[in-house]
């Protein structure tokens, strides 16, 4: 229960709904307990009338009996009326004070996911993150709401029942109540059951759809695998599975109810039974076992209630305490100064090496460089040699092992975060792009206050910039057409060329290319080429490729190798050297021959 603690902040925020609610649950108890008094008064007053008229002890007429019945009929009703309106007080107070509550730690969940860094998601899985802001909070929700409502209902209902009933008659009370507990805890294992069978439904429905998610992302390769019947066979295998353990859950239910019904038999016969004697022996009347009996009926539900209510409480305790370990985490990145500043572009890296903390591998070691304002620093090396870690450090996914990265002369953690990474535009190696327009995809980086007619020009003069204009213009709907998921409709190159206007559009003083041209044909490479040398003119340049066509312009050009920086200088001088560039170089300009 300490987890649950959490929430005490929402119920102080939402203190008016909770209060409110627990004095229409108070209300509802009330004016519950006073209709089956009314009820078992008016049919004592009845019978006693009835009576009175067959022994002559009084001469009542017809109209006078009707009269009496419809009185005690319009206060029963009035009364059923008065409790529904309560109750739908109650449940408009207690359950939207829970739907708020979830709106606010969902939310909070999902800030605190954009706080925390890089690390974090490559620790943690999707799936993960997305069930403890849906599942786990869903299941606090149902602590927070339901939860709440039905105990306070019971225990009003316990307190107020028990008390009238043994005011009534206590042996009957004593009998009546007897099977009660043994109700709840019947139902307390019977519903833990139902809940672990419906955790392993879950559990295998999101197998379910994360198979099929992957089935449908990857439908390129798998009908070029042509494994349409063995991905067939294997999703009907997963719908047996999901099947069997559907059927294991409603036979589950299918105990649960006749089990209750049951128990509520036992205590109504008993009410009968034992209710006849004493009304025998004169100490209770007829009324008193018909209100014994609705007495029954209306703990029943609350008393059964009690075992899921028990059972949602150990759910909620568990989720919130697997929430608490992400609200509760500290992002490793902090920015050390949330001044906003203009950046000019100078950019330093000095003896910078870096080990990545979660694999332990080491991706650079004693890298140094400097790159002036306005000036391109091309990098190059081998799959693994630290390329994209230069980038991800100087965007501060990361900090640095040891070393020191500098912009503008100031250590980049006492550079405001939001400000360093506003003025820098970054086309990542792995392009995503948003399940939205191909208009939109592109004004992803813009701010909120660019005019629409502006916005429009600058995704115009983007996609022109970055040698897609051609290919949108082509599309039925140009740059409202919908790209589908992570842009399944697109080819590689258009992707890569898309991420590039997306990065460009927001006219950054750094600019960060990471293999941003290995999907495009040459002849697009060296068109888009042309066209970012004009753009990065008076514009911080990092261009990260393994092909040397890309990088060659560039006033600086680095060749890393296992995370060590073995060749330095511009094309020209790297050439003569004969080192491991001028190898690569011969090495492709074959291969282009070949091609």
């Amino acid at each position: 229960m300490k987890a649950l603690k959490h929430l005490n902040k929402y119920f102080l925020k939402y203190k008016r709904h909770l209060i409110l609610g627990l004095f229409f649950v108070i209300g509802q108890t009330v004016l519950a307990i006073y209709s089956v008094q009314i009820l078992g008064h008016s049919l004592d007053s009845v019978i006693t009338m009835m009576k009175d008229l067959e022994s002559g002890v009084a001469n009542y007429g017809q109209s006078e009996i009707r009269k009496k019945v419809f009185t005690f009929l319009v206060l029963i009703i009035s009364v059923a009326l008065a409790r529904g309106l309560v109750m739908f007080m109650m449940r408009q107070t207690i359950i939207v004070m829970s739907r708020l509550v979830e709106f606010d730690l969902k939310n909070e969940i999902y800030n605190q996911y954009q706080r925390l860094s890089l690390a974090f998601y490559r620790r943690n899985n999707t799936g993960d993150l997305m069930n403890r802001i849906s599942e786990d909070v869903g299941r606090v929700r149902m602590y927070v709401g339901p939860a709440i409502m039905y105990t306070s209902t019971l225990a009003g209902l316990l307190v107020g029942v028990t008390f009238i009933m043994f005011t009534i008659n206590t042996k009957m009370a004593f009998y009546v109540l007897a099977p009660l507990p043994l109700l709840s805890i019947s139902i307390y294992y019977v519903s833990d059951l139902m809940n672990k069978k419906s955790e392993e439904v879950q559990r295998q429905q999101s197998r379910l759809s994360t198979f099929v998610q992957e089935t449908f992302s990857g439908i390129r390769i798998l009908k070029s695998f042509v494994k349409e019947n063995s991905v067939s066979d294997e999703f009907s295998k997963e719908s047996e599975l999901y099947l069997k353990k559907n059927m294991s859950l409603v036979k589950v239910n299918a105990f649960f109810f006749p089990l209750m019904l049951l128990l509520v038999g036992i205590s109504t016969l008993l009410v009968v039974y034992i209710g006849g004697q004493e009304v025998i022996a004169g100490r209770a009347t007829f009324g008193n076992i018909a209100q014994f009996i609705i007495y029954v009926n209306m703990l029943t539900w609350p008393v059964a209630m009690l075992g899921w209510v028990t059972s949602i409480i150990q759910r909620a305790a568990a989720s919130q305490e697997r929430i608490n370990e992400f609200l509760h985490l500290e992002p490793e990145i902090i920015s050390g100064n949330n001044e906003p500043i203009e950046i000019s572009g100078k950019i330093e890296f000095r003896n910078v090496s870096f080990v990545y903390p979660d694999s332990g591998i080491k991706a650079l070691e004693d890298v140094s460089f400097t790159v002036t304002p306005g000036k391109s620093l091309a990098i190059l090396g081998k799959t693994g040699s630290g390329k994209s870690t230069i980038a991800n450090l100087l965007l501060r996914m990361y900090d640095t092992t040891s070393g020191n990265i500098l912009v503008d002369d100031t250590d980049i953690k006492n550079v405001s975060l939001t400000s360093l990474r506003k003025q820098t535009g970054y086309v990542p190696q792995d392009v995503f792009l948003f399940s939205d327009s191909i208009g939109n995809n592109i004004a992803f980086g813009l701010t909120d206050q660019v005019d629409s007619k502006a916005k429009t020009e600058l995704i115009y003069t983007a996609a022109k910039q970055a040698v897609i204009y051609d290919n949108i213009d082509e599309f039925p709907k140009k740059f409202e057409t919908m790209i589908g998921e992570r842009g399944i409709t697109l080819s590689g190159g258009q992707k890569q060329r898309l991420s590039i206007a997306r990065a460009i559009i927001k006219q950054p003083k750094i600019l960060i290319f990471d293999d941003s041209l290995s999907a495009v044909d040459t002849g697009t490479e060296r068109k888009i080429l042309d066209n970012l040398e004009l753009i990065m003119k008076g514009k911080t340049s990092l261009i990260i490729s393994h092909r040397i066509s890309s990088v060659k312009h560039a006033d600086e050009i680095i060749f890393l190798d296992g995370g060590r920086i073995i060749e330095r200088g511009n094309h020209n001088s790297l050439m003569e050297k004969g080192g491991e560039y001028a190898e690569l170089f011969d090495k492709q300009m074959l291969e282009e021959e070949e091609v």
